[in-house]
């Protein structure tokens, strides 16, 4: 089909969308639109056998032929150039309808319950009935078929093939969808973000290129199924004899929808397009609708696999399920790494697709003994890049792919970007097939220069990537230099100008991780039996204890071990008061001594928790004081005075690490690795500024992040205080020149 062609054709069909205004807003065409653009194409398609396929259907049923053997001989005779099951049994077409203009409603739902099972779902789902309804009531549905069945729209498949009807849904598809995140904020990826992101994926991927190659492609988040036919696209350009199954997975029923009628309109298999939610839910309700609770392929591994999962959403609906297979399977089930936090389930979703992985290459003799590996292109917000301190499951899941150098690059985008969101996104690229000269190594490119301000903008989405911002970005990987510069515009001087600037760069995978060190400091009190310190009593708990009692359900009881608790209460005090309140001890031990022979003299016996309670009340931290001792006869930590320092993890170290993802199995193999390293990082940053501060190495923990913003920062000098000076003189000129016109 020509380029002008296919324009005009989705010229017409929005310019009939326009007619549904009023009844609809213009972000809601698309329920409309989309189910009857579907329609009409399997209507053209089943047009010319339709006579045959009732006659058949009449001579089988006759014959008590039904069910799948009677849908299998329909769908022969229906379409016979193609391979999907389509067929329609009821007397019905587009023309049929017009003809009975009062009973065009209850017609339409009666021709659509006629489609053979699996196109009758798309239908279901697209919730069309409900549209009929409203159309018909509004007086629009007679005004909209009529429009279909002009000579301007004219979809049959001997005027459009099935790839380029493919095409031109797909553009369709964009279009509404662009309509509806202007206004609704629905997440839908754009399509030069998809084309940008297949790219990547295929760069260095020679095998495709092979006559007859089989290769699977998988998005757990299928959406509308832009990510899967663009993919099959650009293998198909490479390589048409290339043989692709296309698998996928997605839980919005009308997404759902969309992405099988782009798949049975274009005569591929849907039956790899699961409708569920690919994390799981526990305990779903049933449904009639053929929704899939769990991960719709549990067996399947995938060649290649691309997503573009909700950010920042909570995955509150699957904690259950996913906290169970986490608790139960450990690395066995898909999150062994660990589990983000409950507010963004996005890392979740990366675990799934590794979890989907082929074994990865394994050459001996120069011959493969492993399997094919697979490859991942993910788009994520800033997020996932830093979020989570050392050791929580962000940093976890982080560090177990990086340490099995399984991070291949990280490509930031430009803000605006998308429709519903101004903010930076990322795409990942993860495999476990990196060739030898990519091995233990990530690249970073920074492509948030690389975009063109759009002639209009739509919702958030102001900047779009051109073919050329597409290109480069994908030269920068494929030639994966480090400091290898681009050509960007940037603002110097309040004017656009062209530079260049470095937008690759290149880092060994430890690089990435660090030790989060705890620096204690000793704890140092100075201790008075002063009236005021003394007074302090009734704020410590475990005195005040002294005075309750649990034995309400005998009241008298209840009061005489009240009453017992405010007499030793008044006891402690009155010995304390009798103490020198003028002597401040500078040692702990010091005064513990005078406090025991003052506690003996009065009779009184006391516990180890009110000895505490009597402590913290009569003491202030005081630098000069002597440091206090545990029970051991070490120095005790002050933990007001705790910090924790960011240790970079030596330059030599093996990985993966040997500490266990629950950051205590092998921890001592760690501290074997990294305490003298972390010590000659408190000799030489911390103590010369606190010479008493020590380390706690059964607190060290180990982080991973990408700061890929501060890894291409650029150091911009303020401007010099005599020019500043200046502006501000000639504005305060500026001023007095406007007032005195005023006065």
């Amino acid at each position: 089909m020509q380029n002008t062609q296919h324009q005009n054709l989705v010229g017409f069909i929005w310019n009939i969308a326009n007619k549904l205004r009023g009844p609809y807003r213009p972000p809601q065409y698309r329920r409309v639109m989309l189910p009857l653009i579907v329609l009409r194409r399997f209507d053209l398609v089943l047009a010319e056998n339709k006579q045959k396929v009732l006659n058949e259907k009449k001579r089988l049923e006759d014959k008590g032929i039904k069910g799948p053997a009677l849908e299998k001989a329909l769908s022969r005779i229906a379409a016979t150039d193609r391979t999907q099951e389509l067929f329609n049994t009821s007397g019905f077409t587009f023309e049929k309808l017009l003809d009975d203009a009062p009973n065009i409603a209850g017609n339409l739902i009666a021709y659509i319950q006629g489609f053979s099972p699996r196109a009758r779902d798309i239908f279901d789902k697209f919730e069309f009935e409900t549209e009929i309804a409203k159309l018909d009531e509004a007086n629009r549905l007679f005004l909209i078929i009529r429009e279909f069945c002009s000579g301007e729209v004219n979809l049959s498949p001997k005027v459009i093939n099935n790839l380029q009807m493919g095409y031109l849904f797909e553009e369709l598809v964009r279009k509404f969808n662009e309509q509806a995140n202007e206004e609704a904020g629905d997440h839908f990826t754009p399509r030069e973000v998809i084309r940008l992101m297949v790219q990547l994926l295929f760069t260095g991927e020679d095998d495709i290129f092979k006559p007859g190659v089989y290769r699977s492609v998988y998005d757990p988040t299928a959406g509308t199924g832009g990510m899967l036919s663009e993919s099959e696209k650009h293998m198909k350009e490479k390589n048409p004899d290339a043989h692709i199954e296309l698998f996928g997975q997605e839980y919005n029923p009308e997404s759902y929808a969309i992405c099988c009628s782009d798949l049975l309109i274009k005569d591929e298999p849907i039956n790899n397009l699961i409708y569920g939610d690919t994390l799981g839910i526990k305990e779903a309700k049933n449904k009639t609708n053929g929704f899939v609770p769990h991960d719709g392929h549990p067996e399947k591994k995938f060649h290649y696999m691309l997503a573009n999962p909700p950010f920042g959403v909570e995955w509150k609906p699957e904690q259950d399920f996913v906290r169970e297979e986490y608790e139960a399977q450990g690395f066995s089930g898909r999150f062994g790494a660990g589990l983000p936090r409950i507010n963004d389930g996005s890392l979740l979703f990366l675990q799934h697709m590794i979890s989907k992985m082929h074994q990865p290459p394994k050459f001996v003799k120069g011959k493969n003994v492993g399997g094919d590996g697979s490859k991942i292109a993910i788009v994520f917000n800033g997020s996932p890049l830093f979020t989570g301190d050392a050791g929580s499951g962000e940093s976890n899941i982080r560090r177990w792919i990086i340490e099995r150098d399984m991070l291949d690059a990280v490509v930031a985008l430009p803000d605006q970007m998308f429709y519903n969101t101004g903010i930076y996104t990322y795409v990942w690229i993860v495999t476990n097939k990196k060739p030898s000269h990519r091995q233990g190594k990530v690249q970073l490119i920074d492509g948030t220069r690389h975009f063109k301000k759009m002639d209009r903008s739509l919702g958030n989405k102001r900047n779009e990537l051109s073919d050329d911002h597409i290109k480069e970005l994908v030269r920068l990987y494929a030639e994966y230099e480090h400091s290898a510069e681009s050509e960007v515009i940037v603002e110097i001087d309040g004017k656009p100008k062209k530079v260049n600037r470095v937008c690759s760069r290149l880092f060994n995978n430890h690089e990435f991780g660090f030790l989060k060190i705890t620096v204690e400091r000793p704890l140092r009190l100075n201790i008075q039996a002063s009236a005021e310190r003394i007074a302090k009593l009734d704020e410590q708990s475990a005195f005040v204890d002294l005075a309750s009692s649990k034995k309400r359900k005998d009241d008298t009881a209840y009061r005489n071990e009240i009453a017992a608790g405010q007499e030793t209460q008044a006891a402690i005090k009155y010995t304390l008061l009798r103490m020198d309140g003028d002597t401040r001890y500078l040692n702990r031990l010091a005064f513990e001594s005078v406090l025991e022979v003052a506690l003996k003299k009065a009779g009184i016996k006391i516990g180890a928790s009110i000895k505490k309670a009597i402590l913290l009340a009569l003491s202030e931290r005081d630098p000069k004081a002597d440091i206090c001792l545990d029970a051991k006869g070490n120095p005790e930590p002050d933990v007001e005075l705790r910090d924790t320092e960011v240790v970079a993890l030596p330059k030599d170290i093996g990985l993966p690490l040997p500490l266990g993802y629950d950051n205590e199995t092998d921890h001592d193999k760690l501290l074997a690795l990294v305490k003298d390293h972390c010590e000659d990082y408190l000799k030489a940053e911390v103590m010369p500024h606190i010479p008493d501060a020590w380390i706690d190495h059964s607190k060290t923990k180990v982080g991973y992040e990408i700061p890929l913003t501060r890894c291409f920062y650029i150091y911009q000098p303020p401007r010099p205080l005599e020019l500043i000076a200046h502006e501000i003189s000639q504005l305060e000129k500026d001023i007095l020149a406007m007032l005195r016109e005023v006065v």
